[in-house]
């Protein structure tokens, strides 16, 4: 976690913080999407040994840390992916909330737009990685009482 705040203070546009700051006011009870528009610009921010910089690069670096969810935003927003209708019929139950997240960074250049300080998102930063850590663990909500007896190999209830 701490790594991932270091990385996001060298934003220095802020334009991770400000679309985070617009999700917030838009979307007060999406949690993830909120933390997808604070971390969505990491491909930019991230280096790599070649000079390349991807967004699926940035979307599998954090998989681990805030989940799929979050990851999925994060990749499915990139400014060259197609954004007409039929593109977000490949988005699935996201559809919403990369068109939402993509209206977000868009406008998140907005003079006066008072996006807060980054140390402010650093408890749901930590809600939404424990989501996740919960959600990747055995006994999880989806599958509360783990493989049958007897079964041989990963047991998937949904």
């Amino acid at each position: 976690m701490l790594e991932l705040m270091e990385l996001l203070r060298t934003d220095l546009g802020d334009r991770g913080l400000r679309t985070a700051a617009l999700l917030r006011r838009s979307h007060p009870f999406d949690k993830e999407l909120q933390i997808a528009g604070l971390v969505h610009c990491l491909g930019s921010l991230l280096r790599l040994s070649d000079g390349a910089v991807t967004v699926g690069v940035a979307a599998e670096s954090i998989r681990p840390l805030l989940g799929e969810r979050v990851a999925r935003l994060v990749r499915l927003q990139a400014p060259h992916r197609p954004t007409d209708a039929y593109a977000g019929h490949h988005w699935g139950d996201d559809a919403e909330a990369v068109a939402t997240l993509c209206q977000a960074r868009d406008s998140a250049g907005a003079a006066g737009l008072d996006a807060g300080v980054l140390e402010d998102w650093q408890p749901l930063l930590e809600l939404v990685a424990a989501g996740a850590r919960r959600a990747g663990s055995p006994g999880n909500a989806r599958d509360p009482l783990g493989s049958p007896r007897g079964s041989s190999g990963p047991y998937r209830a949904w």
